[in-house]
């Protein structure tokens, strides 16, 4: 594994010797007038949208109000009992209202006080026809969120299983002030390989709140910003709801702890029909720990720091 900021021969050179060669650092890719103008707007679009779900949704950022770590549990309870492992405050919701346990990758989530119910949030056709087939006393479920009263529950599996509790009146959407980004700059645009890892290792990625996660090392980006080199190392989490081509990379650059969130932030590459990808820089954007301290995010490796400022993407709008 190769640090970036180090200039290509000496990089390409070192590479040699365990890795495949790559064709050479990617330039921002050139786009015509159109197809630019094209990117521009899905971009800004995005970037409402985000916005708007982050003032607002029920699942916002800002609406997280409690995290419980499963630990050494496989089972908590939740409730408006003071004896609950997770309280739950509502006068719809029964003194012991949810059972839940972690069964492998998946959650089973179970009634206990006999007019305990719980939405799931049902996607299929089926379900918009009647709502009522979404309502559970017994389900298994994948990560994903539950619904009782006006709470949302989030079943988080990470291989550290947690229960994130969001609600739509926490006091936290009165501190929300929008989110900040660098302008679009197709500069920091690129369509380019990946360098495979020949021998795809597993490596620990350490978590804010101390666990290390799993990930495979994939692989590596070489690109040029200016005149200048660098690499990153792109990974895929080894975790539940994960699929098999989810890669990411997390990265930390000059402006890191300045204009932009000081842990780092992360760009998730997408593949091309050709087999290359476009990493866009201007898609960059903050881990939730960015905004609440009720999220388990993986830090960047210290390989993934750069000496570039790379002046794209989301920028840190101090929630915290």
């Amino acid at each position: 594994m190769h640090g970036p900021s180090r200039p290509l021969i000496l990089a390409l050179a070192l590479a040699a010797l365990a890795e495949p060669q790559a064709i050479g650092p990617a330039r921002p890719v050139q786009l015509a007038k159109g197809a630019g103008e094209a990117v521009i707007k899905a971009l800004q679009k995005d970037r409402a949208d985000s916005e708007k779900w982050l003032r607002s949704d029920a699942t916002s950022y800002l609406a997280t109000i409690a995290r419980k770590e499963f630990g050494d549990k496989k089972t908590l309870t939740i409730g408006r009992a003071a004896d609950n492992d997770v309280r739950v405050d509502a006068p719809a919701i029964s003194l012991h209202h949810l059972r839940v346990t972690v069964v492998g990758d998946r959650f089973h989530v179970e009634g206990v006080d006999p007019p305990a119910r719980f939405k799931v949030n049902a996607t299929d056709k089926a379900a918009d026809k009647d709502p009522e087939s979404n309502i559970k006393r017994d389900a298994t479920l994948d990560s994903s969120y539950i619904q009782i009263d006006r709470f949302s529950l989030r079943l988080s599996h990470q291989r550290f299983p947690a229960v994130i509790v969001f609600d739509p009146q926490s006091s936290r959407f009165k501190q929300y002030k929008g989110l900040r980004y660098f302008p679009v700059d197709l500069a920091y645009r690129y369509e380019l390989p990946l360098t495979p890892n020949p021998k795809p290792e597993t490596v620990m990625i350490m978590s804010t709140v101390g666990n290390q996660r799993r990930a495979q090392q994939v692989g590596w980006f070489d690109f040029l910003v200016g005149k200048t080199a660098y690499r990153l190392e792109a990974v895929r989490l080894l975790e539940p709801g994960v699929g098999e081509n989810d890669i990411s990379v997390l990265f930390r650059d000059a402006t890191s702890g300045h204009d932009t969130y000081a842990l780092g932030r992360y760009v998730d590459p997408k593949k091309l029909p050709n087999g290359n990808y476009v990493l866009d820089f201007n898609e960059a954007y903050n881990p939730a720990c960015a905004f609440s301290d009720h999220y388990n995010c993986p830090i960047p490796p210290k390989a993934n720091t750069l000496a570039a400022a790379i002046r794209a993407g989301e920028m840190d709008s101090h929630y915290h």
